[in-house]
């Protein structure tokens, strides 16, 4: 049960990594229905340094993921 644990922990950390490493540069970032509404927050959303800390923490998402299977350890 642990192993399994592990391994969705690790799949879910990849891909949520990756989305937040890729999304954030596409076009649907910012001209979706949800920020129509807030001018200024679009514009914060749209930044060049708001887009490279989701883009980081993406990686970080990735790094965290594959560092819990390199070091998972099978308990006696």
């Amino acid at each position: 049960m642990h192993r399994t644990s592990v391994f969705l922990f690790v799949l879910v950390s990849a891909v949520a990594g990756v989305l937040l490493i890729i999304l954030p540069w596409t076009p649907e970032w910012t001209d979706n229905y949800l920020l129509l509404s807030y001018p200024s927050l679009r514009v914060l959303v749209g930044s060049g340094f708001f887009r490279g800390v989701c883009s980081g923490l993406g990686l970080l998402d990735i790094w965290i993921g594959f560092w819990e299977a390199f070091h998972y350890h099978e308990q006696q």
